[in-house]
């Protein structure tokens, strides 16, 4: 017996969310379909002209937005960032550098600073085995 391979598909904010981009920028029919595990090869390997211009321009999710400033999703919120923002947008804060800004970049230096003194400690333990 031959078992029938089916077609892997996601749904569009999934592939948003796969490619980095904000769901409600990208064009209507990437919004109204479904998106196959090869359509999402595709798109990655070969961006076409609107996801080279949302990647670039955005507005950008924020997860994308917290990364290009150097702070958690937390810290975003924390700083009132709710909405999605542009480059432009991300650039203004990076340049006018508003006290949350500074603090929640402390912050995310910290956790980075023990995190990387956890994985120095777990592999000398490792090493001592």
């Amino acid at each position: 017996m031959k078992s029938q391979q089916t077609t892997q598909t996601m749904k569009p904010a999934t592939a948003a969310k796969k490619l980095g981009v904000y769901l409600p920028a990208t064009p209507a029919e990437f919004q109204e379909g479904v998106v196959s595990r090869a359509e999402l090869n595709e798109l990655q390997a070969n961006p076409p002209q609107w996801l080279r211009t949302l990647r670039e321009n955005g507005p950008h999710p924020r997860p994308v937005v917290a990364a290009r400033l150097g702070v958690s999703i937390a810290g975003l919120a924390r700083g009132g960032v709710t909405e999605a923002l542009t480059t432009e947008q991300i650039d203004a804060l990076k340049d006018a550098k508003p006290e949350w800004l500074e603090k929640e970049r402390g912050t995310q230096a910290e956790v980075r600073k023990e995190a990387a003194r956890l994985r120095k400690r777990e592999a000398e333990r490792a090493a001592e085995d």
